[in-house]
């Protein structure tokens, strides 16, 4: 490594050439830390770097890239000094030259808190803003990773989104998730995953409504359904899962904002991605109950679209999925149920009672108390339900719980419920 930084200081004509070894061996976790310390050797990169010969300039860019990906804080802060200049070349001559200089600013951030607190004084956000409408596919990708990257910093609400607020980034933000697959995946995926973190900082909600991102995330995961029944690009479902969860915590945000959204097409989305990503990808399946769960909690109108539409059955199967799966389920169907008798008796006619009783036998307390909370409901709004439930020998279910400390109550209480209404003759 000595030998390698004495050759590109002493200015020989193999000075490209030892760049390059000097890149290939700063792949190395050791050789990075051994680098740094050696005096004078991140200078040396930076003169290079900044240097009006395009070859030199682009292959200590690639050794700068190489030192950002440690993950020692140390070989972070010792590229402090090359800050300031990565923001200048992100206006540079060539796409690659530009693209490394992103990537290598998103790896920094990462690892130091310094190299954050640098950039910020430094504007970093205003020159990632006037990245933004760049024509480059690869440009955006890079520009999203750095955005994606501050985003996730544990001083971002405070210090890092409000600036993100003050700019023209979330606008285009959002324009550049809800291109899909227009813009390439790669940077769709960046910027979905960047509105995630905004949205998820509680701070900046009512700013994303404002810009109409409900509607246009909607409109974006109804096209993305649309791409399902044919060939699903590869790393659909990274962009997917951003967007469900944007969706998520934006429905229950209360602002002044109309929030409301009444499109049966989106549940029938969520359906299809549940098919799509079941199997190789099942955090899908999380994220879609989530979604469903809050568009289903106040709404009537999506309680009666699942019910009518007939989702009911695919809904259920759902069950064994997970213990996470089996209470979104089962909360999703008392949203339905609390909406009174009508959603009651619906649940009870689409046969929805048998496929509780193999729920009330799992070994999971969450699982069956929230069971319990469902049967409580459609005992109360549609008492043929109860006596469905005594029939196909439900009570035996709820008094093996009765011994369960965070259960006894509420399986006594149900007991209780079934039993007196129908009396003595029920059980002859």
């Amino acid at each position: 490594v000595l030998e390698l930084l004495r050759g590109v200081q002493r200015g020989s004509e193999d000075r490209k050439r030892s760049l390059s070894h000097l890149h290939w061996a700063l792949q190395n976790k050791e050789t990075q830390q051994k680098f740094v310390r050696l005096d004078g050797s991140v200078r040396t990169l930076i003169g290079l770097f900044t240097s009006n010969l395009a070859d030199l300039q682009m292959e200590a860019a690639r050794c700068l890239h190489e030192l950002s990906h440690s993950s020692d804080p140390a070989v972070a802060e010792a590229c402090l000094p090359v800050t300031p200049y990565l923001l200048t070349y992100l206006s540079g001559h060539s796409v690659e030259f530009t693209e490394l200089c992103l990537y290598t600013l998103g790896n920094l951030v990462v690892e130091s808190e310094a190299v954050r607190k640098q950039l910020l004084p430094q504007g970093i956000i205003p020159v990632l803003a006037s990245c933004i409408q760049s024509p480059h596919e690869a440009v955006l990708e890079g520009l999203g990773y750095v955005l994606s990257q501050l985003l996730q910093a544990k001083e971002a609400p405070a210090e890092i989104i409000p600036l993100v607020l003050d700019s023209v980034l979330p606008q285009h933000m959002l324009r550049l998730a809800c291109s899909g697959l227009k813009a390439g995946i790669g940077a769709a995926v960046e910027f979905a995953w960047c509105l995630h973190y905004i949205v998820c900082s509680h701070t900046a909600n009512t700013v994303l409504l404002s810009l109409g991102a409900l509607p246009a995330l909607t409109s974006l995961l109804l096209d993305l359904a649309s791409e399902i029944p044919q060939e699903a690009p590869e790393g659909l479902e990274l962009l997917v899962c951003p967007v469900l969860r944007c969706l998520s915590n934006l429905l229950t945000e209360e602002t002044s904002y109309e929030v409301q959204i009444q499109d049966e097409r989106l549940l029938i989305t969520l359906f299809l991605i549940l098919q799509c990503f079941f199997q190789q990808h099942p955090f899908i399946v999380q994220e879609c109950l989530w979604l469903l769960n809050n568009l289903t909690a106040d709404e009537p109108f999506f309680c009666s679209a699942l019910l009518s539409l007939d989702l009911l059955p695919a809904l259920l199967q759902l069950l064994p999925c997970s213990q996470m799966a089996s209470v979104l389920v089962l909360t999703v169907l008392c949203n339905i149920a609390e909406k009174g008798p009508a959603y009651c008796q619906q649940l009870h006619q689409q046969a929805a009672l048998p496929l509780l009783l193999p729920t009330l036998t799992l070994p999971d307390p969450e699982v069956v108390g929230q069971c319990l909370e469902l049967l409580h409901l459609l005992f109360l709004h549609c008492p043929e339900a109860a006596a469905d439930f005594i029939r196909q020998g439900g009570h035996q279910a709820l008094e093996q719980h009765q011994s369960t400390p965070q259960l006894q109550e509420r399986a006594r209480a149900l007991l209780d419920m079934v039993v007196q209404p129908l009396g003595a003759s029920t059980f002859s």
